[in-house]
C-alpha cells in the first residue's frame, strides 16, 4: 500500500514535467484543439479540474495514510512510553527499596564503625595502661619471641643494662646485649617444658638479681628483679647480729681471760722481785730466770693488750655511726698492732719500719670506729705475717691517707710476700685458703679477710682492693666517701 501511494505521488509530480515535453505538449494540444483549428477552452478546463481533482485525491489519500501512519506511530510511541514510564517506575521503586536498604546498611555500618571506633579507643586505652604498668614496673621486663628476638624493654631495663629501648627492640637480646644474665639454653628449657624458671645470679659485692623465665606461647618474659639493696640489708642485718654476739662473747672471753692474766702477771713480779732480793742462786740461773720471766711479763701483757681491745669492741657494738678521725684509728691500731704481734725468737711489730704519709687537714668520716680498726688491725695482721716469710732486708710497711675526688683514700702497703693472682681474686671472700694447721701456718690464718671487706663494702658503702706484684709488695686500697 505505502509503494503505490509512492508510485501514484511520483506520478503526479513527474506529469507536469512531460507536458514540458515537445512531443507530449504537441499531443496534448491537439487534443485541445477544435476541427477549425482553435483552442476548445472547455476542453481544457475540464481536464485541469480532473488533474486537479485526482491530484487533490491523490494528496486527500496521502494524507489519509500519513495521519494513520502517524497516528500508528504515535500508538506505537505512546505504548513505548508507557513501557519506558512502567519500567522507570519499577526501577525507581527498585531504587527506592534499594537506597532504603543502602541507608539501613549505612545505618548498621555506621554503628559498627561506631562500635568498632569505641572498642579501638577502649583497647588504645588499655593498651596504654597496660604498657605504663609495664614501664613503671621495679623489675626490668624483657620479652622475647621465639627467635630470641626482643619484643619488650621497659625502663628499668634500660636503667640497668644503660641500652635503649630503640637499640634493642628486633634485636637479639644477646647480641644487643651480651652479658645479660640470662643464658640461650635457660630460655630455650623454658619453651621447651612450657614451665616456670626461677634462678638468682650473684657476684659479691656488685649485684644480685632474682629472675624468674615465664614461657609464652609467643615466646617467652624475663623479669630481672635487682634485690642487691635487699641482700645487703639481711646480710647487715645477720652481720649485726653476728658482730653484737660476737661484742657479747668477746666482753665474756675478755673478762674470763683478763682474770687470771692480771694473777699470772703479779706472780711474775712477785717471783722477780724475790729472785732480786734473795740473790739465793749464781748469776747465770739468776740471768736466764730473769729473762724467762721478762718474757713472761712481756707476753701477759699482749694477752692484756688483746683482752682491753676486746673489751673495747664489745664496748662500741650497738653504736651509731659517729664523726671520727682516720688518721687516729689508724695510730690506735698501729699501736695496737705493736704490743700483739710478734714471732717468738723471731720478727716483731716493732722491727718494722712505720712510714706514715697522711694529708694535713683531712675531714672526719662517719664510721663505727670499732669496726674501722678491727679492719685496719686485720690489714696489719696479713702484713707482719706476709713479711716474716720474704727475705726483705728491710721489712716495711707504708700507711697513706689522702683525700682524693670527695673520697678518703687508705692505703696499706708492704714489702713482704706477694700474693698470686689466684689469691688476689678469693681472697675476700669467706673461707679463703687452707685452715691453719700448727703454728707455721699463721700466714694462712692471716688471709681471713672477708669479713673486714664486708665492714668496708657493705656497712661503710666503701670500696676495697687490693694489689699485688713480687717487685714492689702488696697494697690494699680502702675508699670511704666523706659524706
Amino acid at each position: 500500500m505505502k509503494e503505490s501511494l509512492k508510485r501514484l505521488f511520483y506520478y503526479c509530480l513527474t506529469w507536469p514535467l512531460l507536458l514540458q515535453s515537445h512531443t507530449v505538449s504537441a499531443g496534448l494540444l491537439a487534443y485541445f484543439k477544435d476541427e477549425d483549428g482553435h483552442t476548445n477552452w472547455q476542453y481544457v478546463a475540464n481536464w485541469s479540474s480532473g488533474i486537479l481533482i485526482l491530484l487533490l485525491s491523490i494528496t486527500a489519500t496521502i494524507l489519509f495514510f500519513s495521519r494513520r501512519q502517524i497516528n500508528f506511530s504515535n500508538r506505537a510511541l505512546k505504548l513505548i512510553n508507557d513501557e519506558l514510564e512502567e519500567r522507570v517506575r519499577e526501577r525507581t521503586a527498585t531504587l527506592d527499596d534499594s537506597n532504603k536498604l543502602l541507608k539501613k546498611t549505612n545505618s548498621l555500618l555506621e554503628g559498627e564503625i561506631a562500635q568498632h571506633l569505641e572498642t579501638t579507643k577502649r583497647l588504645h586505652a588499655s593498651e596504654t595502661y597496660i604498657k605504663s604498668i609495664l614501664e613503671s614496673m621495679p623489675v626490668m621486663l624483657v620479652g622475647l619471641d621465639k627467635a630470641g628476638k626482643v619484643t619488650q624493654w621497659n625502663k628499668c631495663a634500660e636503667t640497668i643494662t644503660g641500652l635503649k629501648a630503640d637499640d634493642a627492640l628486633h634485636e637479639n637480646l644477646w647480641e644487643a646485649y651480651p652479658i645479660m644474665p640470662v643464658a640461650k639454653e635457660q630460655v630455650e628449657e623454658a619453651l621447651r617444658d612450657s614451665k616456670v624458671l626461677t634462678m638468682r645470679k650473684s657476684q659479691r659485692g656488685h649485684f644480685h638479681y632474682d629472675i624468674t623465665l615465664y614461657p609464652l606461647e609467643a615466646g617467652v618474659v624475663i623479669l630481672v628483679d635487682d634485690v642487691t639493696r635487699q641482700v645487703i640489708s639481711a646480710n647487715q642485718l645477720v652481720q649485726k647480729d653476728k658482730m653484737s654476739f660476737m661484742g657479747e662473747l668477746a666482753s665474756t672471753m675478755a673478762h674470763d681471760i683478763n682474770a687470771p692474766l692480771k694473777t699470772i702477771a703479779k706472780d711474775i713480779d712477785s717471783v722477780k722481785r724475790q729472785l732480786v732480793n734473795q740473790q739465793c742462786l749464781d748469776d747465770e740461773v739468776t740471768n736466764q730466770l730473769m729473762g724467762w720471766l721478762t718474757d713472761a711479763g712481756d707476753h701477759s701483757h699482749h694477752a692484756s693488750a688483746i683482752t682491753s681491745n676486746l673489751l673495747q669492741f664489745a664496748v662500741s657494738q650497738g653504736d651509731e655511726e659517729q664523726p671520727a678521725s682516720i688518721p687516729d684509728i689508724m695510730d690506735q691500731s698501729l699501736d695496737l698492732a705493736s704490743n700483739i704481734f710478734s714471732i717468738p725468737n723471731g720478727l716483731k711489730f716493732t722491727d718494722i719500719l712505720i712510714e706514715r704519709d697522711y694529708t694535713q687537714a683531712l675531714p672526719q668520716v662517719a664510721c663505727f670506729a670499732s669496726e674501722l680498726q678491727q679492719v685496719f688491725f686485720s690489714l696489719l695482721r696479713h702484713s707482719f705475717y706476709a713479711l716474716t716469710k720474704a727475705a726483705a732486708t728491710t721489712p716495711k710497711i707504708k700507711v697513706q691517707i689522702l683525700e682524693e675526688f670527695g673520697a678518703l683514700w687508705i692505703r696499706i702497703h708492704h714489702n713482704g710476700r706477694s700474693l698470686s693472682d689466684q689469691e688476689q681474686k678469693h681472697i675476700f671472700e669467706p673461707f679463703f685458703g687452707s685452715a691453719p694447721k700448727g703454728p707455721e701456718d699463721e700466714f694462712e690464718a692471716s688471709n681471713r679477710l672477708s669479713f673486714s671487706f664486708f665492714i668496708i663494702t657493705e656497712h661503710h658503702e666503701g670500696q676495697m682492693a687490693v694489689t699485688s706484684d713480687a717487685n714492689t709488695g702488696t697494697t690494699f686500697h680502702m675508699q670511704l666517701q666523706v659524706h
